[in-house]
């Protein structure tokens, strides 16, 4: 595992210490970090604070997303890829997608390569989550 997806993990963790869904993000460009966050739904009772938002929001205006990956700990909602396929990032490496599966077709039909690394640390933090937190987990992928 590298260590962008480490670190990918290290922010669902956080999030999960605060009391929100453990789901985490990372934007990477030439090799380097520019931002990362958290899933912070439940934290700033706001809907719109998915990981890869937070991480978009934290990165600022940095002009042209040309040569980003994005990273995160689970395959990105519609919501999620929206904003990828929005700003032109054309990579993103997901944790895993057995747990949700996400937004994965939406993105590649709009030209952004999709890996999905099937972590069994990422799906295992979503499984210890969901069963301790089954309404919370309906409630964040909208079938509650």
């Amino acid at each position: 595992m590298d260590q962008f997806m480490k670190l990918a993990i290290e922010e669902a963790k956080k999030g999960l210490k605060e009391g929100g869904i453990p789901i985490g993000s990372v934007l990477v460009k030439d090799g380097k970090v520019i931002a990362s966050g958290h899933n912070k739904r439940v934290q700033e009772d706001n809907p719109m604070v998915h990981a890869e938002i937070d991480c978009l929001m934290k990165a600022g205006r940095i002009g042209s997303y040309k040569g980003t990956v994005l990273y995160s700990t689970l395959m990105p909602c519609y919501l999620c890829a929206g904003a990828v396929v929005q700003f032109g990032i054309k990579k993103v490496i997901a944790g895993e997608s057995k747990t949700f599966e996400g937004a994965r077709k939406f993105m590649e039909e709009h030209g952004v390569e999709v890996v999905d690394l099937d972590l069994d640390e990422c799906k295992s933090m979503m499984d210890d989550f969901i069963t301790k937190r089954p309404e919370l987990w309906r409630e964040d992928i909208g079938t509650l």
